[in-house]
């Protein structure tokens, strides 16, 4: 196991083009660190950085307390797990398990153990004579995390594994992942676009995008406080709902004003917390954007507050059991979402009163990266 740093690390591309742009982070012995972003973002780059697989055009990478960005992909100490599994088709379980340590001399007893750990380990005991054709997606990928494990890395990076298998079998292989990091506590570096997967794999979560990290930190706390609009909207299933509009100062406090009118012809206007108004008093008369979580829009209840209401018509309802996404809208604002108890009664095309919990809502200042104005409490 090692401490992984990476220092200033940037990716220039012969034709100008800038991947990875001052790419800061310290990874923990034994950390599980998730890099998530959408495609473009830089977050496959740097993990091949890391690999040795593509060239650093500046910065340092530093693994177990050696500088390694001129130092042979073999010869870094690390193991690598591919989206595509990269299996020998010709070659068994076993061998494919086991060719690695072939190549590096290891003496045959000390493979033979590796290979037989690493199976039980991970399931495979059975399956050792089998070639990757007669498994399955899931077996084939516990094969090629399994060839990782066998070499006993200082570190274990992962591209993607989980890409090639369906949904529920996605589900059960991330556990599989889990509990295998909480055993063996080697250091890992894991790539996805997947949020849900960043979240519930990792100790902590690098937001990409740009070539830049927009928050690093643990997953409920990046979920909780977001650094600025873009993390916010990344990270969140259904992804958080954003009103754009202006701050006025009425004789209550803080009214945030959405710009449009309801179904009635009422304007939306929503009171601020009064806790709120240190962070936000320069912000008055001026753009400002709040953010609402799905389950921050609830079906109003009698003698709920009437300054915190909005009446929206129901476009979509989509029942999932415990719970429905009421998909909702203003006239400016059309494509908001609402999580709501599976009890609910709600009619598609009939206006509705929902309540909204402005205590919990985020504030940002206008556009796509936007920062969060409420400093973490």
């Amino acid at each position: 196991m090692a401490e992984v740093t990476l220092t200033n690390v940037r990716k220039l591309y012969p034709n100008g083009f800038e991947a990875v742009k001052g790419f800061d982070l310290s990874i923990r012995d034994g950390e599980f660190v998730v890099l998530v972003g959408p495609s473009g973002c830089g977050k496959s780059t740097t993990l091949r950085m890391v690999a040795g697989l593509e060239d650093v055009s500046g910065g340092e990478i530093n693994i177990g307390g050696r500088v390694v960005n001129d130092v042979h992909p073999k010869d870094r100490d690390i193991a690598m797990v591919f989206q595509n599994y990269a299996l020998y088709p010709h070659m068994s379980v076993y061998k494919n398990m086991a060719f690695a340590l072939q190549l590096r001399k290891v003496p045959k007893p000390e493979i033979e153990r590796r290979v037989r750990d690493a199976a039980k380990i991970l399931g495979l005991e059975a399956l050792l004579e089998r070639k990757p054709k007669q498994l399955s997606g899931g077996q084939r990928q516990r094969v090629a995390v399994g060839r990782a494990i066998v070499r006993e890395p200082k570190a274990f990076l992962f591209d993607e594994p989980l890409s090639n298998l369906d949904a529920k079998l996605r589900v059960t292989t991330r556990a599989e992942l889990k509990a295998l990091h909480l055993r063996l506590k080697t250091t890992t570096i894991y790539v996805t676009h997947d949020q849900e997967e960043a979240m519930t794999l990792g100790d902590r979560i690098v937001v990409m995008s740009n070539g830049l990290i927009q928050q690093a930190d643990t997953p409920m706390e990046v979920y909780r406080h977001p650094n600025n609009r873009f993390v916010a909207a990344f990270v969140g299933t259904p992804p958080m709902n954003f009103l754009e509009g202006t701050l006025e100062r009425s004789a209550s406090g803080l009214v945030f004003v959405e710009g449009s009118n309801d179904p009635d012809g009422k304007a939306y206007r929503l009171a601020v917390p009064g806790k709120r108004d240190a962070a936000l008093a320069a912000f008055v008369g001026k753009p400002i954007v709040v953010g609402l979580r799905p389950q921050m829009i609830h079906v109003a209840n009698p003698g709920d507050d009437a300054t915190r209401q909005m009446t929206m018509t129901v476009r979509v309802t989509e029942p999932l059991g415990d719970s429905i996404d009421v998909f909702l809208g203003t006239p400016k604002h059309t494509h908001l979402v609402s999580r709501v108890p599976g009890t609910a009664q709600l009619h598609i095309g009939q206006p509705a009163v929902f309540t909204i919990d402005m205590d919990a809502a985020h504030f940002f200042e206008p556009g796509e990266f936007g920062k969060n104005l409420i400093v973490k409490q």
